[in-house]
């Protein structure tokens, strides 16, 4: 009997030490046990199940990206707005780790991309990297006790029934000015991710590479920023980047860069093309596209359509490296008649695919031909061929789809 106690004895504490070595190899410290304590290495090895298993589930998920994003939407602190509590949002700031609705992601788009870039839950294509950037924050509740720390006394949050100007001023002192964050914390990076989630060394191996790939991401959108426009498109005043976000906003244009055909050389023999669009305040860029004068980018941008609406302005340029940006094109599409459109068949009981208007092509718009606005599917969206301006050459095919506030 005493020499099954003694193996018994010295495998527990084999397996205590290797316990203990596997941990120290993941950085983290070994429960301590008091020299009193009667737990038994199962009650130990219990003890240490990490918290916040639900992220680690979705961390380590070999499932469809929406489906992990559907079941993150479930979360408590998830199924209500960050910002002001609607139910059911169904809009993400993707760089800030929060779910809000469509009144308050108005004014995270006038933020800029720098401070928040928001995505579509339905509307946007999802990617597993993406979803693991979210997992990262933690949630909405994890992400509100960093920027609604302290001094929250200060300012009433806002409520799903609060006007423009009461989100817009509660958004930016949460996320611009910092105003209801620990002044601890506000001396680290701005928009780092938590550095735990859970003690798991899956799951802090997970997140420390999400903070990475968030740092990467900080760094090279702020250099993507610097977009080298010309000086004047950079001057603006400091009221009009306040009011922007007070805009009330009547619905969203979502538009797809298709591609560019035979566009201006600026490197030598080529070019490296990207695509700016600019709606008001707000303005989305495409991917740069290496040494193509006929680049196709099929990648879709989504900006939110003001009330007293502005043409939708498309700017091209050719990016260097060491120096500024080169001028590649411009032109200016009028959306109103897309947006009466999409109006129009929203009260309509007509549901057939038809041809809904157009926008004639002639020598005081940038139109190479006529753009013609179509219902299909329910989707009133028009296909547009622009001719740029203040430039020798280049054409620039895009698709514009209207969707109301509902989606």
């Amino acid at each position: 009997m005493s020499n099954f106690f003694s193996e018994h004895l010295a495998c527990s504490r084999f397996i205590g030490s290797s316990l203990e070595m596997s941990l120290g190899q993941a950085n983290l410290n070994p429960v301590e046990v008091s020299s009193g304590s009667h737990a038994c290495l199962y009650d130990l090895l219990c003890s240490e199940t990490p918290r916040g298993t639900f992220q680690k589930d979705l961390q380590t998920s070999t499932s469809d990206p929406r489906d992990r994003l559907e079941k993150l939407l479930k979360q408590p602190g998830n199924k209500y707005c960050a910002d002001c509590g609607s139910p059911e949002p169904k809009w993400v700031s993707l760089s800030l780790g929060v779910f809000i609705c469509i009144k308050c992601s108005g004014v995270h788009r006038s933020l800029g991309v720098h401070i928040s870039k928001v995505f579509s839950v339905k509307l946007d294509e999802w990617t597993d990297e993406q979803v693991d950037i979210l997992v990262g924050y933690g949630g909405n509740t994890a992400v509100n006790q960093r920027f609604e720390a302290c001094n929250m006394d200060q300012l009433k949050k806002p409520k799903p029934d609060s006007n423009n100007e009461e989100r817009n001023d509660f958004i930016r002192k949460k996320y611009e000015l910092h105003q209801f964050m620990d002044p601890k914390d506000g001396a680290l990076s701005t928009y780092q991710q938590p550095s735990r989630i859970n003690n798991s060394p899956a799951s802090l191996c997970s997140s420390a590479s999400a903070s990475h790939r968030s740092a990467k991401n900080r760094i090279g959108c702020a250099f993507r920023n610097s977009w080298g426009r010309r000086e004047s498109d950079h001057k603006c005043s400091k009221k009009s980047n306040s009011l922007a976000g007070m805009v009330e906003f009547v619905g969203l244009i979502k538009v797809n860069v298709v591609k560019g055909t035979n566009l201006a050389v600026r490197d030598v023999m080529t070019s490296d093309p990207y695509v700016i669009l600019s709606l008001g305040q707000q303005s989305v860029k495409t991917r740069v596209i290496k040494n193509n004068l006929n680049p196709v980018w099929n990648e879709t941008l989504m900006l939110s359509i003001p009330e007293q609406m502005p043409p939708l302005k498309v700017l091209v340029y050719d990016k260097d490296t060491f120096t500024t940006d080169d001028f590649m094109g411009e032109a200016e599409i009028d959306i109103q008649p897309l947006v009466s459109a999409a109006q129009a068949y929203e009260t309509s009981s007509i549901k057939e695919p038809m041809q809904m208007g157009s926008l004639v092509a002639s020598k005081e718009n940038t139109l190479v031909s006529d753009g013609i606005i179509s219902q299909e599917e329910g989707r009133v969206k028009q296909d547009i061929s622009l001719r740029l301006q203040k430039v020798e050459r280049g054409v620039l095919e895009i698709q514009i789809e209207c969707l109301p506030l509902t989606q």
